[in-house]
């Protein structure tokens, strides 16, 4: 903000907090420095859902921590997820494998100049098997938002009671 008194002028800085971004605020600088994902809440919220234990949740939110765009398939080593998970490859691996079998996720051989490499996940499944459920929690959520409105209202224990 600029100031002006006569020809003279006088810069007003902003407080630092207000040129954060809100990330920045909640989980400091140094922290959202070092990267972040976006996960749709509905993941959290349908994990029962969907059928996914502890384990399961967690690879998939390395799994998207890998996944920067949407047409970029993530491929991280099942040896880099199990170190990041405290587990073994193979633990990795069966959690996979049971993930694939549920429809969350597809496994695709990605093969380069050196032979077969990590391969590629691709969680359509997972993002399918979301939008399926979206229009039942914005259900819930629409009848909880209008009880509340109606719970809100002058008169309404009064209306009951008669």
């Amino acid at each position: 903000m600029v100031e002006t008194k006569n020809t003279e002028q006088k810069v007003v800085p902003f407080p630092k907090q207000k040129n954060l971004k809100e990330s920045e605020r909640k989980w400091g600088k140094m922290v959202t420095g070092q990267g972040f994902c976006i996960v749709p809440s509905l993941l959290f919220r349908a994990q029962r859902r969907l059928g996914l234990n502890a384990t399961q949740l967690a690879i998939i939110m390395h799994l998207a921590d890998f996944w920067w765009e949407q047409e970029r398939k993530p491929h991280p080593s099942k040896a880099t997820l199990g170190e990041r998970l405290g587990i073994s490859s193979r633990q990795v691996q069966r959690h996979i494998a049971e993930l694939e079998k549920a429809g969350i996720l597809k496994r695709i051989e990605r093969i380069g100049f050196y032979g077969k490499q990590s391969n590629y996940y691709d969680l359509s499944g997972l993002v399918n098997r979301l939008e399926e459920l979206a229009p039942e929690f914005q259900e819930v959520k629409d009848q909880t938002k209008k009880m509340r409105r109606e719970v809100e209202r002058r008169g309404l224990r009064r209306r009951q009671k008669r």
